[in-house]
């Protein structure tokens, strides 16, 4: 009788999820597993990696996919600790054989994975969070195009546009017997503004609306917009977590052209996508040098001044555009991705911050945080990752004209207390 934990990460959903399928064949009982960080550990900067938002989401994911499991006669166990702490304990007390997880290619969750191998773990990762699966891929990914226009050019040229997903598991082995889970505890987490709640059912039902509605349409049109809930797509807070998988996504736009007809909204949604994916494979070729303070450039370390710093972060820069972002990113953990670059851009240079700190204060605040875009889209604007021409400055004041025209994004953001 084999017994597996499967290990959650950044993959909270049933569908298309290849490595919980492939455990369901390979087990006969599976203890399914999401590890929480050990509480109270603060990064390099000072703070903690998930704020209130991310936690929020998280816990709302969890208890989708909780009752997802329930459904099918197993459950989800909650554990906070270091990896290395928890699995081995664990899998000797259950008699479990293997950890199966989904594969991350990111500095940190890497040495999560090495540290339990170096224990003797035995571990099967599946990589399952980009909408082109690797061996779909017209090139390996260690020699791919380091620009995203060739990326593009070469996906495109073989035809390839995304892999399809799969069906969830009709059947879960059940958890074995004996385990012994300490209490979680209330977290307590402030409130909200966003409308977007965490969990695979509430993506689903997201992506349901959005394409009855048409908004693929007017998408291209919309997507630079400030405000209201209908001018992006909004998938990224489902994606950050895996409630649902980017190929998931493909395949129902992809059926939602068959009906409809392709066009250019359709089209930027899968770009978009596309973006995604080559984030995520650039770390297959770069890995820890996009973690470097240098990125993958001779660019001198950034200085940190942490009173300007404290004045970005807070929105009191004195640029009223730019506080209003900072301001919408702190009481709703979200930022349109236009806002995202002229907030980044201005701390970059306009402030000469350190561009690592403006990516973890990202980390901490941003509901749909991704790690691969995160620290790619912040490389690119820091003139530090693959792209040739160089860091993107945005002229603060023009942007303000351009998408803020009459101001009310910024009396919405800056309003007193």
């Amino acid at each position: 009788m084999r017994v597996l934990i499967y290990w959650f990460r950044n993959d909270l959903r049933l569908v298309d999820n290849p490595a919980i399928s492939r455990a369901c064949l390979d087990a006969d009982f599976i203890l399914p597993v999401y590890l929480h960080e050990p509480d109270g550990e603060l990064n390099a900067y000072g703070f903690e990696r998930v704020g209130p938002h991310r936690k929020l989401f998280l816990k709302e994911s969890l208890a989708d996919l909780r009752t997802q499991l329930r459904a099918l006669d197993s459950d989800l166990f909650e554990f906070h600790g270091h990896a290395t702490a928890v699995f081995p304990q664990l899998m000797k007390a259950i008699g479990a054989s293997a950890i199966y997880c989904e594969q991350i290619e990111t500095p940190e969750e890497m040495m999560q994975v090495s540290e339990l191998l170096g224990m003797g773990v035995e571990l099967k990762q599946f990589w399952q969070s980009s909408m082109l699966d690797l061996k779909d891929l017209p090139f390996d990914p260690q020699t791919m195009p380091n620009v995203f226009t060739q990326f593009r050019q070469k996906i495109e040229g073989a035809g390839v546009r995304f892999t399809g997903p799969i069906a969830a598991p009709k059947y879960l082995p059940p958890p074995p017997d004996g385990v012994d889970v300490p209490p979680m505890g209330e977290m307590e987490i402030q409130h909200s503004q966003s409308p977007y709640l965490g969990g695979s059912s509430r993506a689903q039902s997201h992506l349901q609306q959005y394409l009855e509605r048409r908004l693929p349409d007017t998408y291209k049109e919309t997507r630079n917009h400030l405000t209201g809930q209908d001018y992006s797509s909004k998938f990224s807070f489902w994606l950050s977590l895996g409630c649902i998988s980017a190929r998931d996504i493909a395949a129902q736009i992809n059926q939602y052209e068959e009906r409809h007809g392709a066009n250019d909204g359709t089209y930027w949604l899968w770009f978009e996508l596309l973006w995604r994916d080559y984030f995520r494979f650039i770390h297959f070729k770069f890995g820890r040098q996009l973690y470097r303070a240098r990125g993958l450039s001779n660019l001198p370390t950034p200085s940190l001044d942490v009173g300007q710093f404290e004045g970005w972060k807070s929105g009191s820069t004195g640029n009223a555009f730019v506080d209003a972002g900072m301001h919408e990113l702190q009481s709703t953990g979200y930022l349109s991705n236009r806002m995202r670059q002229i907030v980044a851009s201005y701390w970059i240079y306009d402030m000469q911050g350190d561009w690592r700190i403006g990516a973890a204060w990202f980390e901490n605040q941003l509901a749909d945080f991704d790690i691969y875009s995160n620290q790619g889209n912040w490389l690119y604007i820091a003139g530090r990752g693959t792209d040739p021409r160089g860091g993107r400055q945005f002229n603060v004041a023009k942007q303000a004209q351009d998408h803020d025209p009459q101001g009310e994004y910024r009396r919405l953001w800056n309003k007193p207390n």
